[in-house]
């Protein structure tokens, strides 16, 4: 995959991207505001010819290998902590939105993209730090998704693990602020603190590893549609992608668990991920549904063809009903847990550890 080609061509592929107001009530050029179910929703803002090339994959879908890498990969995950999550989950939340059209939607990502920034540069040696790239893809609303790269050290297998998240958040009342402490800042740290960890230890992976933090997907999955389009059009060979929006909430009187997608993913991959959860977490997984075809940003790949898989905080049922709303903080509640959080950023690194290989010095 060449990068470089896919933020040129970017610009291009979003143009009939759908502009929309709020999570559900959803402005379409031309015509009045409505409320919109995810499911109406999303109709509205798939991306035109997303998806085109997906029928090439569907006979060609990999297969995942028997996890062997726990030596290298307990480790890592001994070093990972709920201090740096904390800390930056303050800084990102302390923006009045994070809504993607808005001006501080715009400031949070450079936030963001000065954090990654930064801690690459204090945690990876010359070694790692030569194997990375950490690059925006630009939008025309103004927040842009990031992607920070870990090249494979391989010169024949290019296939890419992708880890996500998305940075941007809402309310339903569009002049309120939206802190979006676990809608999504919870994955977007979660991912930063595997991220850290990793290049913290050295990780060489053999495949490419891929760390990316999507704008607008509040809007209808805009960001990661997009960057999925490009990737497509590119011909970029995906070998698993997996999304982590909402790490942080237990509710009172029910079980910790590590919720598990079931709907918009690949099978194969998503029974590898709940390998993972036996095999790395002290935690059960339970299988669970979204109500709605939009659910998060993995749907994006699923649409291209690509091998799709996400995490989730619980069963649905038990969703942080505060999401979209003033009161999806951090400090308010003892339901939301950085404990939790810190499982997930467990499940990152197995993620990718066991599918992209470490080559050992």
């Amino acid at each position: 995959m060449k990068l470089p080609v896919l933020l040129a061509a970017a610009a291009a592929i979003q143009a009939p991207l759908v502009q929309q107001s709020l999570t559900r009530l959803v402005e379409v050029d031309g015509q009045v505001r409505r409320w919109m179910s995810e499911a109406d929703k999303r109709k509205v803002t798939d991306t035109p010819n997303l998806g085109s090339f997906a029928h090439l994959r569907s006979a060609a879908k990999p297969t995942y290998p028997a996890l062997n890498h726990s030596h290298v990969i307990r480790p890592v995950l001994d070093t990972l902590s709920t201090q740096h999550p904390k800390e930056n989950l303050k800084e990102f939340t302390s923006f009045t939105t994070r809504y993607y059209q808005s001006e501080t939607g715009r400031q949070s990502q450079q936030w963001l993209l000065s954090r990654i920034s930064n801690i690459t540069a204090e945690y990876s040696s010359e070694t790692v730090k030569d194997k990375i790239t950490i690059t925006q893809f630009k939008h025309p609303w103004g927040q842009h998704s990031i992607i920070a790269r870990i090249n494979g050290s391989s010169t024949t297998d290019d296939a890419i693990i992708i880890i996500g998240a998305h940075q941007d958040s809402t309310n339903r009342i569009p002049a309120l602020p939206s802190p979006g402490a676990d809608d999504d800042a919870s994955g977007t740290v979660t991912i930063l603190e595997t991220y850290r960890a990793l290049i913290a230890a050295d990780f060489s992976p053999v495949r490419p590893v891929e760390f990316h933090w999507y704008a607008g997907e509040e809007g209808g999955l805009l960001g990661s549609a997009a960057v999925a389009q490009a990737y497509e059009v590119e011909g970029a060979n995906v070998y698993a992608m997996l999304q982590l929006d909402m790490t942080a909430w237990v509710k009172n009187g029910t079980r910790e668990e590590i919720g598990v997608f079931t709907d918009a993913v690949d099978p194969s991959l998503t029974e590898f991920n709940k390998k993972l959860v036996d095999a790395y977490v002290d935690l059960p997984w339970v299988e669970t549904t979204y109500p709605g075809r939009a659910c998060s940003d993995h749907f994006s790949w699923t649409q291209a063809g690509y091998p799709s898989s996400s995490y989730f905080e619980g069963a649905f049922e038990n969703v942080n009903r505060n999401v979209h709303s003033i009161n999806d903080r951090w400090d308010i509640s003892p339901e939301f847990s950085f404990e939790h959080m810190l499982e997930f950023s467990k499940l990152g690194v197995a993620f990718a550890v066991e599918l992209a290989g470490w080559t050992q010095a």
